[in-house]
């Protein structure tokens, strides 16, 4: 019997990654879901449906049909800022979706004998002040921001549910995704860089950029071994924003004088940002196998599928 996992967010960029490492799977069962049509260029071998997953309805007719064994939620509201100014919107996508997806899987669970999926939930480093990072799975969260706060409350849905379940937290995503709306830093920085149009970037927050084929692959590691509990995964190098930028800078071999290092404080953005957040692997090293790339490792990745497409 293939497993059967459903993705949410199919569309975004580790929704895509996601896809692209399961589909050719045989020991699994595919759909993909996101809001409107798929964006993915390449649409075989796997199964899409358009899904809204802040309406009950929907959610109900999908997973009632499917009966997935394994739902990995990467659907959200990810623009901080946004987040702030939008605080409705934030909340029915961050918060009340989740709350429905997991009443949802709790629903078919009574339901349907010896059913007992898994819902794997993503979740990000914002949950943390960044007092005193790098953080382990264990640590207290302490929100600054609306999104931070949407995020760590969907945890709290999580954590409080009847079905077995997972959470992958991650930091600062980057890769390339077909027909994308938003960019990512390492993207946005090559591209001005290549402009050589001087760049303003902070030097008070650190962080550890992950890859997104990195982030697929470590929550696939959560459903093949039926992982339960709280996963840090993120890349293996802590650097701050301007080393993050100034090391695209030397893999693409581009000017990095143009790069004038400023504080948070300088910006005016409407969230608070944590100064410095990071992970410790150990746990999903330890028993997921979790082996994530080196940023220069991930930038050369990312550089031959540029040149592929």
């Amino acid at each position: 019997m293939k497993k059967k996992i459903l993705i949410t967010g199919s569309n975004g960029l580790l929704g895509q990654k996601l896809v692209l490492q399961l589909r050719h799977d045989e020991r699994f069962q595919l759909l993909a879901t996101s809001q409107g049509e798929n964006r993915m260029n390449d649409k075989t071998d796997y199964a899409y449906q358009s899904l809204d997953i802040t309406n009950p309805e929907n959610v109900h007719a999908l997973f009632s049909s499917f009966l997935p064994d394994v739902v990995i939620n990467t659907a959200a509201m990810t623009n901080v800022d946004a987040c702030e100014v939008k605080q409705d919107e934030c909340k029915k996508i961050n918060v009340d979706a989740v709350s429905i997806m997991v009443q949802e899987l709790e629903h078919l669970t009574k339901s349907h004998t010896g059913y007992d999926p898994q819902f794997i939930h993503l979740s990000t480093d914002f949950i943390f002040d960044g007092e005193n990072g790098p953080y382990a799975e264990d640590a207290t969260p302490n929100p600054l921001s609306y999104y931070a706060w949407s995020k760590n409350e969907s945890e709290k849905i999580v954590m409080a549910s009847a079905v077995r379940w997972a959470i992958a937290r991650t930091i600062i995503v980057y890769g390339i995704a077909d027909n994308m709306s938003r960019t990512n830093i390492v993207l946005w920085a090559k591209g001005a860089l290549e402009k050589g149009e001087p760049l303003n970037i902070v030097d008070d927050q650190f962080r550890m950029p992950t890859l997104a084929e990195d982030l697929a692959a470590g929550c696939i590691l959560i459903a093949e071994k039926n992982a339960t509990g709280v996963y840090h995964l993120s890349g293996k190098d802590f650097m701050s924003i301007v080393e993050l930028v100034q090391r695209v800078a030397d893999y693409y071999g581009l000017d990095k004088t143009i790069i004038n290092p400023i504080k948070s404080n300088t910006l005016n953005q409407a969230a608070k940002r944590p100064p410095r957040t990071g992970f410790i692997l150990d746990k999903a090293i330890r028993d997921l196998g979790y082996n994530p790339h080196s940023f220069e490792e991930g930038l050369a990745i990312l550089k031959t599928q540029l040149q592929q497409n």
